[in-house]
């Protein structure tokens, strides 16, 4: 693959992951109520990689072509949105300064990160539009290899922007309380409208 058609993927891609969603709100839960943000960011960062798969493998036209199939995965993703957001309003992260938090069960937090990306179906349709525009059909990689490397390109700046933003939460907010709170019940409201914008959206279509 050219270097070119790799960077401009990434200044695209790198575009759409600084765009805060319901991954940003995942992080910076994450950031304030666990030690570490790494095993939430490796569920969010395993639902982009299971996306990339999924296109790479040829699945995703024949999903997206699918109005029931592609109706269940939104319904299933926005009422997992809906669920996380409203447990993020009912009980807030307020970190305590010199206050170690429990770190929780790193399969849990990895599962909902995974819960929060793979069932994203905009996130999927954006993968399915997106990653076959950045391949060269007349290249000798096959076309599958090309999506996974741009994919790969991907996770890498979700990596890298997720962990910050995770961390940045916790490292400005963890001695303000009061803070904390108020940016841990705005991502949840986020995920709840999120949830709710995507659900009414397919039920018009």
């Amino acid at each position: 693959m050219a270097f070119g058609t790799v960077a401009a993927f990434w200044a695209v891609s790198f575009l759409f992951v600084l765009t805060p969603g319901a991954d940003w709100a995942y992080a910076i839960s994450a950031g304030l109520r666990h030690r570490t943000v790494l095993p939430a960011v490796g569920g969010l960062l395993s639902g982009h990689l299971a996306a990339t798969a999924v296109v790479a493998a040829g699945v995703g036209a024949v999903v997206a072509g699918s109005p029931v199939v592609l109706t269940v995965l939104t319904v299933a993703g926005s009422a997992y949105l809906v669920w996380m957001g409203i447990g993020m309003l009912r009980s807030p992260a307020i970190p305590q300064a010199g206050e170690e938090q429990a770190s929780g069960s790193w399969f849990r937090q990895t599962l909902r990160g995974a819960g929060i990306s793979g069932l994203n179906p905009k996130l999927f349709l954006l993968f399915l539009a997106l990653l076959p525009q950045f391949t060269d059909p007349g290249a000798q990689w096959p076309m599958a290899g090309q999506i996974v490397v741009l994919g790969l390109v991907h996770v890498a700046s979700c990596a890298v922007v997720y962990t910050g933003v995770g961390a940045g939460a916790r490292i400005v907010l963890r001695t303000r309380p009061a803070a904390a709170r108020t940016v841990t019940r705005i991502s949840g409201a986020a995920m709840v409208v999120i949830g709710l914008f995507l659900l009414v959206e397919q039920l018009m279509h």
